[in-house]
């Protein structure tokens, strides 16, 4: 019996013999009335699988699927996600996530139990008393987007600096203006916490000026499965003190200040959150983790900070053709926001921290060849989401602006005193107005005349280096200028996924078809750098068309998560196609 593995182990549902022979062979919804929570189990004749009624993706509810004609699996209200409880595996989007199976134990005289496998919160390790905390020992700096400087102590810990140039690509551009000093700042820091490798996380721009001044910075980053410094040494940035920790251990930085950072439970392979901990005073920043720690986290810390913007992705205002009318796309992004506001109002209410700061999500689609992403990508608004989470709970909240100051100490002594949170002095500049635009695009033009892409050879190198192969699925590659216009001279090709060929017409079987449109600068600069495609879709570099209208999961996790970490061989591949110019102009003359 499980019920013997030390304090693993929960018990979730207990079933009577009586209820156990009701169950109908197929889907049970099961709701336990001491709880009030939600489980699944799937009967198979006497197998039987089980698990909580709560999708692994964001959260949501499981119903039955009407779609479904044998009975095998069900529906989430939030997203359409659907799950085949038969093998816990997802099957929209396929090949995605499997879904925690609950131990069943079952005896003729208790009937049945489920059983929850729960191990110790690692936070609870070496628990520490909280102490007081004097006026002015622990102050928290808002700088830009994700970005804070922490006075802890006689410490100084950031996170995440985006504080220069564009993120993906460029595709998006700071929202706020970081206080005149934001680089002498992170000159001074003890240890910076970097979340993950999406740039407006991990600046390649913004490490690039603080690494001229202070290459040794300590940096410290979640041990990923995808490395989140794979690109360092492509970058040019040459810092030489970055330090990759296991999650869910407590790293010591002095006698009172410690944190632990933790995976996020959709994506574990890149997203982390971190708990930082002083005299036992604990500042939880989940940052975009979907799910942070599979949704198990401390309850009752005194700073929670979290994203809360969406329109983080190309989609829907990429997309066309089909549903994607102008008016289905508006539609879509208010259910979604909305829901996206809920989710996090509810999730501050059930943490309950002393004071919340929604962050994270302050960019802009500020150049104006993207004027129309700019004003149909609607985002949350932070004072909106705090509102909210004033009618549902009486957690205190805080609208950042560029400088303001939270004195945690001052704070938890009175959470009345105006004090504790310092705005920037009356006139100081909140939002951008510039972006210093050319400098970067015209980094990222510079490669798009460079000499592989005068040998078409280029595309079969590229997808071969890219490893994506076996999957059904046929795409158009359409080179544009900056308004998404094929582009004269440029490269329009078909990539066949299936045997990987680059066939001159679509295949005449039956095939799911992608048409993407990119933007040549951007899309050579990804290619002859290897460099993920998020800097084309979720920078709004693209246009695309897909018929059926499927998300192929595979496809799109492979090109922005799982490509090489070391970028194509561009110098065999010109050494090669040189030689064989070379060769066919001897050919041509003898």
């Amino acid at each position: 019996m499980l019920k013997s593995v030390e304090q693993t182990t929960q018990i979730l549902l207990n079933l009577a013999p009586s209820e156990v022979a009701n169950l109908k062979e197929g889907i049970n919804f099961l709701r336990n009335k001491e709880d009030g929570k939600n489980y699944i189990i799937f009967k198979d004749g006497d197998t039987m699988q089980a698990c909580k009624n709560l999708c692994k993706h964001q959260g949501g509810t499981f119903i039955k699927d009407i779609e479904d004609l044998d009975g095998r699996s069900v529906r989430c209200t939030k997203h359409n996600w659907k799950l085949d409880v038969s093998t816990m595996k997802y099957i929209n989007p396929p090949d995605s996530f499997c879904q925690d199976e609950l131990v069943i134990e079952r005896d003729e005289e208790n009937g049945l139990s489920l059983v929850e496998l729960n191990p110790p919160n690692p936070w609870d390790t070496d628990p520490q008393t909280a102490q007081n905390l004097e006026v002015g020992e622990v102050q928290i700096t808002y700088l830009t987007h994700a970005c804070m400087d922490l006075k802890l102590g006689n410490k100084r810990m950031f996170f995440d600096p985006w504080l220069t140039g564009p993120a993906f690509a460029r595709g998006w551009w700071l929202l706020h203006e970081p206080p005149s000093d934001w680089l002498e700042r992170l000159c001074h820091a003890d240890l910076i916490y970097i979340s993950h490798m999406h740039s407006d996380h991990l600046s390649y721009p913004t490490l690039k000026k603080l690494c001229e001044k202070r290459p040794d910075v300590p940096i410290y980053v979640g041990k990923t499965e995808r490395p989140v410094f794979w690109y360092l040494d492509k970058s040019g940035v040459k810092l030489t003190n970055i330090n990759v920790v296991p999650f869910g251990i407590w790293q010591q930085v002095d006698e009172h200040l410690r944190f632990m950072i933790l995976m996020d439970g959709v994506h574990p392979e890149m997203d982390t959150c971190i708990i930082v901990e002083y005299k036992g005073h604990k500042l939880l920043n989940t940052v975009d983790c979907t799910r942070p720690n599979g949704g198990k986290l401390p309850t009752n810390v005194d700073l929670m900070m979290s994203d809360f913007a969406g329109g983080a992705s190309g989609f829907p205002m990429t997309f066309s053709g089909g549903k994607f009318t102008e008016e289905w796309k508006s539609q879509f992004i208010k259910t979604e926001r909305k829901k996206l506001l809920n989710y996090k109002a509810q999730l501050v209410k059930d943490l309950n921290p002393c004071i919340y700061c929604p962050f994270a999500g302050y960019f802009v689609e500020a150049h104006p060849s993207d004027k129309y992403i700019k004003e149909t990508n609607f985002k949350n608004n932070a004072a909106e989401l705090n509102k909210l989470i004033g009618k549902i709970s009486n957690v205190l909240t805080w609208t950042p602006k560029p400088g303001a100051m939270l004195d945690l100490g001052r704070l938890l002594k009175d959470p009345s005193d105006s004090n504790c949170i310092v705005d920037p002095p009356s006139g100081t500049k909140i939002l951008k107005d510039s972006w210093d635009f050319g400098t970067y695009l015209n980094a990222i033009s510079s490669t798009f005349e460079d000499e592989i892409f005068c040998y078409p050879d280029w595309i079969k190198e590229y997808f071969t280096w890219a490893g994506f192969k076996g999957y059904d699925l046929v795409i158009r590659m359409i080179e544009t200028d900056e308004n998404f216009v094929a582009l004269s001279g440029g490269y329009n090709y078909l990539v066949d996924f299936l045997d990987l060929s680059f066939p001159t017409e679509r295949p005449c079987r039956e095939h799911p078809y992608e048409e993407i449109s990119s933007r040549a600068t951007v899309m050579r600069h990804v290619v002859k750098n290897g460099l993920l495609w998020d800097d084309l879709y979720i920078g709004f570099q693209t246009r695309l068309q897909r018929n059926p209208d499927i998300y192929h999961h595979q496809f799109w996790n492979h090109f922005q998560i799982l490509l090489p970490t070391s970028p194509p061989d561009w110098d065999s591949f010109l050494e090669q196609e040189r030689q064989d110019g070379v060769q066919a102009q001897k050919c041509s003359v003898m």
